[in-house]
């Protein structure tokens, strides 16, 4: 069985580097900093969202299936910095590599964490391996938008066609997962201001499993899984969410409503 590995990014502004690149004064804070750069992108574009190079990683959560089970985790700990939590993703690449799958990973999260990783001095090899020194890697990479051995599972779905993009809370709604729960990515700024880290990794947690379970209805529609198959490792999904610590599975399996439509 190959690993699958289910991820998802939290991000904030990436104050030290805005500083770096704009003549702030010292007296300014952290959160006028940022404030300053929201206000100039929303000026340029309309929209407060700072470009992929601008976000610093607060949090990187990740589902991992494989012979021995199910597991979801957030990477690192509460005390870890964003170098420690980028290398040790990428070092799970190295070690297993498995099948990723994201939602919007090609469009944000991957992209996020190339420059994270440059920033700061990380190697990521066999990630960055396109049929060098691996063969197999030349007709099948994580970097190449049409291959497989990453699975941007809204880029897919849409046909590649940004104007067919559904969002993942609502998808993950009508297929009868709970979606989000109370927190979503705009607040992370706010949380992690007030020191709601663990907040922001639960948030990030419940995603990534709600992208597994859209995972396995995919494979499902594909006809990788029986429906027999499907309905196994759902039940598995849930079962082991059930015997987890925390308040935010409590939530999620209490909006669980696993109804398949039609």
């Amino acid at each position: 069985m190959i690993p699958v590995l289910v991820f998802d990014i939290e991000t904030i502004p990436d104050v030290a580097g805005l500083r770096a690149l704009h003549d702030h004064p010292a007296s300014m804070s952290d959160a006028e900093v940022a404030a300053a750069a929201f206000a100039a992108r929303r000026e340029k574009t309309g929209s407060d969202f700072l470009p992929h190079h601008l976000h610093r990683v607060a949090a990187i959560s990740c589902v991992f299936r494989d012979k021995d089970g199910f597991r979801v985790k957030s990477i690192g700990s509460l005390e870890d910095g964003e170098p420690k939590l980028v290398q040790d993703f990428f070092r799970i690449i190295d070690k297993y590599t498995p099948q990723l799958v994201s939602w919007n990973g090609g469009g944000f999260d991957l992209p996020v964490l190339h420059y994270r990783a440059m920033v700061n001095g990380i190697s990521a090899a066999r990630y960055w391996e396109m049929g060098d020194d691996d063969r197999d890697f030349k007709w099948n990479n994580y970097l190449s938008r049409y291959h497989t051995r990453h699975l941007d599972l809204m880029d897919l779905l849409a046909l590649y066609t940004g104007r067919a993009n559904a969002p993942l809370d609502d998808l993950a709604k009508l297929c009868g997962f709970p979606g989000k729960l109370g927190v979503d990515g705009s607040q992370v700024w706010t949380l992690f201001q007030e020191g709601r880290l663990k907040e922001i990794r639960d948030y990030c947690e419940t995603d990534v499993v709600n992208t597994y379970l859209v995972y396995c209805r995919y494979l499902l529609m594909r006809g990788v899984m029986s429906r027999e198959d499907y309905q196994e490792e759902v039940g598995l999904v849930r079962s082991t969410l059930s015997g987890m610590d925390g308040e935010q599975w409590k939530a999620y399996l209490a909006a669980w409503k696993p109804v398949m439509r039609g």
